[in-house]
């Protein structure tokens, strides 16, 4: 036999689909970023925390207040992050290029700030908002973006890469 030629029982075996790679990849990166936003409120750096959009909204309950009101904020922004990761894999997922990674993450800081801002009464306009909250939102809702689209990118590209 040639060195060439691997065995069928040395291949390494593709226990999980690129979507379900993308899937969960969507997760860790909604409670890795939504955690980091939890501290960058904490240190000031944002006027607004992530269950001020999640549950304040909604709920007017003590325990919203406390840790467990963060808690329980970024496992739904977790959650809510698959979905993100589902529409740029159905989307944007042959781009190879992280340019539009950090686009995709400015659209989505587009969308919670300013298209979804009526929704959320207790968060103040974006015009009233600090300029260093802003911005620290923005580079997060960027990395964010290139975290889950260059990820996803590289999968689907490292994925078509082997199977040629």
């Amino acid at each position: 036999m040639s060195d060439n030629k691997q065995l069928e029982q040395n291949k390494p075996e593709n226990t999980m689909s690129i979507l379900g790679r993308s899937l969960l990849t969507g997760f860790v990166g909604g409670i890795l970023w939504s955690t980091i936003a939890v501290f960058l409120y904490y240190f000031n750096f944002v006027e607004v925390s992530p269950k001020s959009f999640v549950l304040r909204s909604w709920l007017k309950t003590d325990w919203t207040d406390s840790w467990l009101g963060d808690l329980v904020s970024v496992i739904i922004i977790g959650l809510l992050s698959i979905v993100t990761a589902m529409i740029y894999y159905g989307i944007l997922k042959k781009v190879q290029t992280m340019w539009i990674s950090v686009v995709y993450g400015i659209i989505l800081w587009g969308i919670v700030f300013y298209l979804l801002q009526p929704i959320y009464a207790n968060i103040p306009n974006l015009v009233e908002l600090q300029s260093n909250s802003i911005v620290t939102s923005l580079c997060l809702f960027i990395l964010y973006g290139t975290f889950i689209g260059y990820s996803i990118s590289y999968d689907y590209h490292d994925t078509q890469v082997e199977q040629l």
